[in-house]
């Protein structure tokens, strides 16, 4: 089954429900069909071909959704950008997508100028947010998108494709330093949300508001799963301001959201949680790194009735594992069990299964896992590995983990990740699970630094509470309390605050 058949299918079921509120604008289902309908026409007018790529460089709007759903409707393949991406970054990007269409707006203008003169674009780049002020542009390069498209073109294009057909094309967070493009089928984009979807145990009903950027895995499916299963989404532009996002949990019923740690980490230092009405919502979900256990205390006692889960992903498969939220608190460190139609299990360093308890890294088998990344077929067959069966493929995470007796699985650290010091194998969030755990400290990060004698030191990163006047020493003295020698930092630094990528994931590379 193709993404978009799936929204169309919502659509003829319940055409007027509110699928989409923005800025406390509503959309029906009805609506939101028919402006993509729309924009779908006007990019087959324009020339698009099945398969040709398009770029969606915009801050999470109504727009951004019309934009992913018209371009499946028309046959393309959609790449949702980071709307903080720099020129050199956006040309490179296009460049290697052979782009045909870039979908923005006037406030990105600037940076598309500099960039639309040495790319490839086959088009003109299409502004779809009108503004009252508008730069002195070139009509060849830039059209708005009211004169692009026609608004009597509402019906559902008839184009043919198949679900092993490349619907999307999603850019990793760059860990290692190089974002890769992940391609996505039709058939890995349904496979991984109806497995989500069934575990979370949406329904007709859901509110999920998301304030997460539609260019990371985590938000956009909010998106694509809300609409197969007819809630409604409720999009916010990012968590920026946290009691306007609190009020609107409230006001608007919201029964599900979605987050990442560092905005828990802010939830919690928020006053009066306990004494505001959440009676409506129904879950939270964590992924992008593992919730410390001192924050799951904490949210459970602000969100007493609320489950709560724990899960682990990439963006090669979208979702690997999920924790049952009647299991968090009798097994926290856990991200669970592996998802629905899908198998995981845990290797050596030659591809043979281990023994439970024993670490190794991650292997994931179903049909979520990805076709590859784009371009980059050395980087593909590093990760997409023989499978049980002829020309099948399982992805190796690069992750290491473990298992316990009963099938759930313990995140160790990622394989280059690790630090070797004083002879020893070190995992960076063994550390920062301790030191998250001192009163005191907001968030905490680790990385190894070069060292003569060590081969490389540990070195923590701190953000304090205001409320506490932490040292050096009572990080080290923690520490001491609860690691192995050899595991304490030997360098301990406090700054204000961490950069942060898309994904909430604290840049490591840019403390490094």
């Amino acid at each position: 089954m193709l993404v978009n058949k799936l929204f169309e299918e919502t659509v003829n079921r319940i055409p007027d429900k509110t699928a989409l509120i923005f800025q406390d604008r509503r959309f029906t289902y009805k609506q939101i069909n028919e402006e993509a309908n729309m924009l779908a026409h006007a990019l087959i007018d324009a020339g698009l071909q099945k398969g040709d790529r398009v770029v969606i460089f915009l801050d999470n709007c109504h727009e951004a959704i019309i934009a992913i759903y018209g371009v499946l409707k028309a046959g393309g393949i959609f790449s949702t950008l980071s709307a903080t991406l720099k020129a050199d970054k956006l040309k490179n990007i296009i460049n290697s997508l052979e782009t045909s269409f870039v979908i923005s707006e006037w406030k990105k203008y600037k940076i598309l100028s500099g960039v639309v003169d040495n790319v490839d674009l086959l088009k003109p780049v299409i502004i779809c947010a009108d503004v009252k002020s508008k730069p002195e542009y070139n009509k060849e390069k830039f059209i708005e998108w009211h004169e692009f498209i026609d608004p009597q073109k509402k019906t559902n294009p008839e184009i043919s494709r198949i679900d092993l057909d490349l619907a999307n094309i999603i850019f990793t967070s760059g860990s290692t330093g190089t974002p890769y493009g992940v391609m996505m089928t039709h058939r890995n984009i349904v496979s991984a949300s109806l497995s989500i979807i069934k575990y979370l145990n949406n329904t007709q009903d859901d509110i999920i508001l998301n304030v997460l950027p539609i260019s990371f895995d985590y938000g956009l499916y909010q998106i694509i799963m809300t609409f197969i299963f007819g809630g409604t989404i409720v999009l916010e532009k990012s968590f920026s301001y946290p009691y306007v996002i609190i009020d609107k949990i409230i006001k608007e019923r919201v029964t599900g959201f979605p987050a990442v740690p560092t905005i828990f980490a802010i939830l919690l230092t928020l006053k009066d949680l306990k004494k505001k009405d959440f009676q409506h919502l129904r879950y939270l979900t964590n992924t992008g790194a593992a919730l410390p256990v001192n924050h799951i205390k904490k949210l459970r006692e602000i969100f007493p009735y609320v489950q709560i889960y724990s899960m682990y992903g990439l963006t090669e498969c979208k979702r690997v594992s999920f924790l049952p939220p009647e299991e968090i608190d009798k097994r926290p460190l856990s991200v669970g069990k592996g998802m629905p139609n899908e198998e995981v299990f845990i290797v050596d360093e030659n591809g043979q299964r281990v023994n439970n308890g024993v670490v190794g890294e991650l292997v994931v088998r179903g049909s979520n896992v990805m076709k590859g990344y784009w371009k980059l077929p050395e980087e593909t067959d590093r990760v997409l590995k023989p499978g049980l069966y002829p020309n099948e493929r399982v992805l190796y995470t690069g992750d290491l983990f473990k298992m316990d007796e009963e099938g759930y699985l313990y995140f160790v650290a990622r394989k280059d990740d690790l630090i070797k010091t004083r002879g020893e194998r070190v995992s960076p969030k063994e550390v920062e699970d301790v030191l998250n755990n001192i009163n005191g400290v907001h968030e905490a990060a680790v990385i190894g630094v070069a060292d003569e004698i060590l081969g490389s030191a540990i070195k923590a990163f701190i953000v304090s509470n205001n409320d506490y006047n932490l040292t050096e020493k009572d990080i080290i003295k923690a520490c001491s309390n609860n690691l192995e020698s050899f595991m304490v930092p030997k360098y301990v630094e406090f700054i204000s605050s961490f950069r942060k990528k898309d994904s909430g994931k604290i840049d490591k590379m840019e403390l490094k």
